[in-house]
């Protein structure tokens, strides 16, 4: 196609077209509309904005709820384990003192016993005691009241009474003495 063929085309469609008719424009219902669409879109967008910031306040809010509620939750772990602790190191305490209250009274009943002299002992002593006793007795019957025979009875009573004692030996030599002195007494008679 060529230039005059195209001009041509156009032509004919302005004229099948016609004249232009006039439009009347209410430039201020435009303007309106204009403006309408422009506060519209505004309107939209702070919507838009207000929504984000209302859900990261939401989204900020439950995650400081989500984050106080773990601290409380370490917290209550932490005063349970210190709990724990504690009534470990109470009873501890207790057994400490406990022990400690034992050692004492063991000592006091150790330094008790110290003081008491073995009753083993004592019963020696009474037993060597009353030996002592009973050989003195002879000895004065003996010596002093000339009562032979009442001597030699009363240190046979110690040999039989105390045998592993060092008296009966005492009483055993006193027997022997005597029963010299008489054999000596009696050939001296004799004689």
């Amino acid at each position: 196609m060529t230039e005059d063929t195209i001009k041509n085309l156009l032509q004919q469609a302005d004229r099948a077209a016609g004249e232009p008719a006039l439009v009347s424009i209410d430039l201020s219902a435009v303007r309106r509309n204009a403006n309408r669409r422009q506060t519209i879109n505004l309107a939209v967008r702070i919507v838009a904005a207000a929504v984000v910031v209302i859900a990261l306040g939401i989204w900020s809010f439950s995650a400081k709820k989500t984050r106080d509620r773990q601290r409380i939750v370490a917290l209550e772990m932490q005063i349970e384990q210190l709990r724990a602790q504690t009534d470990a190191t109470l009873r501890l305490i207790r057994e400490v003192l406990d022990e400690d209250r034992k050692q004492r009274r063991l000592n006091e009943l150790q330094a008790q016993l110290a003081s008491y002299t073995d009753p083993l002992e004592e019963i020696k002593k009474q037993v060597d005691k009353t030996a002592f006793i009973l050989v003195y007795q002879a000895n004065r019957m003996y010596r002093e009241l000339d009562q032979k025979d009442a001597a030699i009875q009363a240190y046979n009573r110690v040999i039989e009474f105390f045998p592993q004692s060092r008296w009966a030996e005492e009483a055993q030599q006193r027997i022997s003495e005597i029963q010299n002195e008489q054999t000596n007494n009696s050939k001296g008679d004799l004689i």
